[in-house]
């Protein structure tokens, strides 16, 4: 057996750290199945799009550490992780990755609170009186 490739996935504040080795469909985040960490269902198919993109659900043995950020945040996270370890695995993955839009890092994040303002851009309520 070939040794496992380690990849990073990141969004917004969310960091996922993602272990790719040969095996049988087993998807684990934080030691849960991710069924079971992602309750909601579009959270599910975010983790699944990429093996689904190159038609390999049952073909890796995914383990996955995820911290920060929100939920949604970490399944994108993951999402990324997974697509890069996909890459390392196989170069051939990669041209059907990219045209799915999935190793681009979505650089948005939250924007700063600005001075004068209740937070970055809404105003305090004006009084006319």
């Amino acid at each position: 057996m070939e040794k496992q490739k380690n990849t990073i996935g990141r969004r917004k504040e969310a960091v996922a750290r993602v272990y790719i080795s040969k095996g049988t469909g087993v998807v684990t985040i934080n030691d849960k199945d991710y069924k079971e960490y992602f309750a909601l269902v579009y959270l599910q198919n975010q983790v699944e799009l990429p093996l689904k993109t190159i038609d390999a659900l049952d073909k890796f043995d995914i383990k996955v550490n995820a911290a920060g950020g929100g939920i949604k945040g970490q399944a994108e996270a993951v999402k990324l992780g997974i697509a890069r370890g996909l890459c390392e695995v196989n170069i051939e993955f990669r041209p059907a990755l990219k045209a799915a839009g999935l190793l681009k890092r979505d650089p948005r994040g939250v924007e700063r609170k600005k001075p004068g303002k209740a937070k970055a851009r809404r105003s305090f309520q004006f009084s006319k009186r």
